[in-house]
């Protein structure tokens, strides 16, 4: 079935006079570049904090103090682990911006709104731990577009569960994570081997 595209001059007073599905997907739309904000805020935050922590690790091998070498590596690789998530929601919340806009300005709302939802859906849960302020607005964004999704009528027909991937959610998410990991190798530098103790050699 062909979707009704809006012309020029429709999109013109859509600009100006928005419908209130218009203002809503409008509402969640910045509501989520407020939170991709505070994600890459954090990000670079975790960054700062590994690259000190790393030094400390260099530092303590360079002492042949390999026990808090040891210790620091650890940190290293919990901080790493918790930018691999907020880098990898990041990338993905960018695509959901993005088909927010096409939402926003040609429709397509049953299609598009439950790629959304799912993709919002499973990165909330990721973030549940590490992020939950940003979870908690995820969610309530997800139950924004779901009224969307309910006021738009015939829209959509099928019942709608946010909660369950679809098939291009889950590349979505797979591409955000191979990309999120490519920029882990470019960033990171790889941890410093910390020799191990010959047995029977002073600590």
């Amino acid at each position: 079935m062909f979707r009704h595209k809006p012309s020029l001059s429709e999109r013109i007073r859509e600009a100006f006079h928005p419908t209130p599905v218009r203002k809503r997907v409008n509402t969640a739309l910045h509501r989520l570049q407020v939170q991709l904000r505070r994600l890459e805020a954090k990000t670079y935050q975790l960054q700062a904090r590994d690259r000190s922590i790393y030094s400390k690790c260099v530092a303590a091998i360079q002492a042949k103090n390999n026990a808090q070498a040891s210790m620091y590596a650890s940190e290293c690789a919990e901080i790493r682990k918790m930018v691999l998530i907020t880098m990898k929601s990041q990338l993905a919340l960018e695509r959901v911006a993005l088909r927010l806009e096409t939402v926003r300005d040609f429709g397509d709302i049953a299609y598009q709104m439950n790629l959304v939802g799912s993709v919002l859906s499973i990165v909330r849960n990721d973030l549940q731990n590490l992020m939950p302020d940003i979870s908690t607005e995820l969610a309530d964004v997800n139950d924004t577009l779901q009224s969307v999704i309910l006021e738009a009528g015939e829209a959509t027909e099928q019942n709608l569960d946010f909660n369950i991937p679809t098939e291009e959610s889950e590349k979505i998410l797979r591409e955000a994570t191979a990309l999120a990991e490519q920029k882990m190798r470019e960033r990171f530098p790889e941890m410093p081997q910390i020799p191990t103790r010959e047995p029977g050699s002073p600590q």
